[in-house]
């Protein structure tokens, strides 16, 4: 049953975004689903073997994106940006400059790269906006967004997957004029843009959907959710962030929405901690408009992430400490685990969940949620912020400058 469930989902999730493939943050569609199968349903003690792993990637806390022949991944070395390029077994093969990134406070690269054919999108935190050249790490452009188009950063810098759709690379400056800005992913070149709610961004890689043929973009600006038309920037709806009073609104209250949204059969679902908690909001037929459908304050996650199984939602509480699960009907409250906050990810039916004190467990989400196996990332630097990848039966784990390959393949 575990498995007929995980299929389904798993081909929802691939008919419901547009072609063609692009290699991305959380996996297909960002929704942190990833469509492996024949992995270890327990660990040993002291967790997976580890295939490999190398603390020379700078400082970060951005993810690696892992193709079938190589891993890319981001760090801050000196205050610089690079994009480093390792084979399968970590070995460098080169690393290349983007620009400054961010060093006032939690030092180190945010945002994770996104691939389409032979070019790789990077957004730094001090706003530089860089398309590499896969083989050789040449930079093809660069734009930053303070300088070209007005942009205001946030208390924490830009923490921002960049969004690609066919020849169209989208990112958000925030600010008066250019809020949220298409450019042409080959030159560079602005196509357009739109002041929207002139305001700052809210730390979030926005989602590109399709729904009855028209293309999404949904995002967060600092207090406002965003539903934009992928192709002409036309706002088609919006929802505020309600929780803190607009006397009372400055960078760093109730500004942090790092959570991509989740969008599953004309239904989009939300996890804001700094802005109205978990919330589900149905779509009409022209995706033109929403309706709330309901609103918790339980579901509440920061940037950690959060996954849809089945009718089930499950994230890492950031006001419990504990991983949750509510009802997507109902957002009734079925099952909890005290587990601590952390990041959610889901493969072959389980939950992997990693905890900002460094402990990643293996969760059986059926009946009940129950602990199945954990170990300790004991390996890196500062905090545990970066989202698990896997690909191919490997687990890749970043804490810092640390990159660690496990392997989770179940054997023969």
């Amino acid at each position: 049953m575990k498995k007929i469930v995980f299929l389904i989902i798993s081909i929802s999730l691939l008919a419901c975004n547009p072609k063609p493939k692009v290699t991305q943050w959380r996996g297909i569609n960002r929704s942190g689903t990833y469509l492996e199968t024949n992995l270890l349903k327990s660990w040993p003690e002291l967790g997976p073997t580890e295939i490999w792993g190398t603390e020379t990637i700078g400082n970060g806390y951005s993810s690696p994106i892992i193709t079938d022949k190589f891993v890319y991944i981001t760090g801050e070395i000196d205050s610089l940006g690079y994009l480093f390029k390792l084979d399968h077994q970590g070995k460098e093969i080169w690393r290349s400059a983007y620009g400054k990134e961010w060093t006032k406070n939690f030092a180190g690269s945010r945002g994770t790269p996104s691939i389409l054919n032979d070019q790789i999108y990077v957004c730094s935190g001090s706003g530089d906006l860089c398309c590499i050249e896969t083989e050789n790490g040449s930079v093809l452009w660069k734009r930053n967004m303070l300088d070209d188009f007005g942009g205001e950063i946030p208390r924490f810098g830009y923490s921002q997957s960049l969004v690609i759709n066919g020849d169209l690379v989208y990112c958000q400056p925030g600010g008066t004029d250019h809020n949220l800005i298409a450019l042409d992913r080959n030159s560079g070149e602005l196509v357009w843009s739109h002041p929207y709610f002139k305001e700052r961004p809210g730390y979030n890689s926005p989602l590109l959907f399709e729904w009855n043929n028209k293309k999404i973009l949904a995002t967060f600006s600092a207090y406002h959710l965003l539903g934009i038309d992928a192709e002409t920037g036309k706002l088609l709806w919006s929802q505020e962030q309600t929780n803190t009073i607009l006397e009372e609104r400055e960078p760093g209250k109730g500004d942090t929405h790092g959570n991509t949204i989740l969008f599953d059969n004309g239904f989009i679902y939300y996890s804001a901690a700094d802005g109205n908690g978990g919330v589900k909001l149905a779509i009409s037929e022209d995706g033109n408009s929403i309706e709330e459908i309901w609103q918790t304050p339980g579901f509440d996650n920061y940037m950690g992430g959060f996954i849809k199984l089945d009718d089930q939602l499950y994230t890492g509480s950031h006001s419990k400490r504990q991983l949750v699960a509510i009802n997507g009907e109902t957002a009734e409250k079925t099952d909890s685990l005290k587990l601590g906050r952390g990041i959610t990810i889901l493969a072959d039916g389980l939950i992997y969940f990693y905890a900002d004190k460094g402990e990643l467990s293996l969760v059986d989400p059926f009946d009940k949620l129950e602990l199945i196996s954990s170990f300790d990332i004991k390996k890196g630097t500062k905090e545990h912020f970066a989202h698990p990848v896997i690909h191919h039966g490997v687990l890749y784990i970043r804490h810092g400058n640390y990159l660690g390959a496990y392997d989770i393949r179940k054997k023969s």
